[in-house]
């Protein structure tokens, strides 16, 4: 019952997490290996609700007016090769070789949130405005995404804000629009590998979906990213120490 507490109620805050800002799997992937899910079926068991969780923000951000399902679809694509790549890499990787890659991952995107964006003279994005480095940069974060999840949304927040110069409920948006797809392509290739605790990873995603749901209605706040980053840094510090304990 404690499990399922834990599951749910940090499920909720990543999901929330997630699509608001980054980092909910700095938080949940660490949590399920601390349930004792080896590292490898902790990495592809974290995919269910990754995968739920963005179909119901895609979902909710359409039926609000927000998505741009022709430029998802075209940033989308290179993803999903990357991450299938990526998974089936993670597939084969030594557990002790994962785990130093898990702490490396948290520390990185850290890092990332920690640094200061600047402003960009922003607006509306297009078809015609992507160039072929953000269908390269795509790929590279679909591999990385691929084979851990931790932290790719801090990525793709960096990558489309600097590189396509769109406001942050615009990223947010987008985020998830490419998130779903590749994430699924993962799950897929893990539970192939029969790397998915399905009973832990659905259970898990009722969580996620709630946050999630919650962090649609709040998305277009500019503010909100604010707080939750920095509620997010102080999480993933109290989980540094306890992996270095593990």
């Amino acid at each position: 019952m404690t499990d399922v507490v834990a599951l749910l109620v940090l499920g909720s805050l990543a999901g929330f997490i997630n699509v608001l800002s980054a980092g909910g799997s700095m938080i949940t992937l660490p949590l399920l290996m601390f349930l004792g899910l080896p590292p490898q079926v902790a990495n592809g068991t974290n995919r269910v609700a990754i995968t739920l969780q963005s179909l119901m923000a895609v979902g909710s951000f359409h039926r609000m007016g927000h998505g741009n399902l022709r430029v998802g679809i075209h940033l989308a694509i290179p993803a999903v090769i990357g991450a299938v790549l990526g998974a089936w890499i993670a597939t084969w990787v030594p557990d002790q070789v994962f785990e130093w890659v898990l702490v490396s991952a948290m520390i990185g995107a850290s890092v990332f949130m920690l640094l200061p964006q600047p402003k960009l003279d922003t607006r509306t994005l297009s078809p015609e405005r992507l160039s072929p480095a953000i269908y390269v940069a795509m790929f590279v974060i679909g591999v990385y995404g691929g084979f851990i999840q931790v932290g790719v949304g801090v990525l793709f927040i960096v990558v489309l804000y600097h590189m396509l110069k769109i406001d942050l409920r615009q990223v947010n948006v987008l985020k998830v629009s490419i998130i779903l797809p590749f994430t699924f392509a993962a799950l897929v290739v893990f539970a192939i590998n029969d790397q998915v605790d399905w009973t832990v990873g659905l259970t898990l995603a009722v969580g996620n979906v709630t946050g999630a749901f919650i962090a649609t209605r709040v998305n277009m706040s500019a503010r909100g990213a604010r707080w939750v980053k920095g509620m997010t840094l102080i999480m993933v510090a109290a989980i540094l120490i306890r992996l270095a304990l593990y």
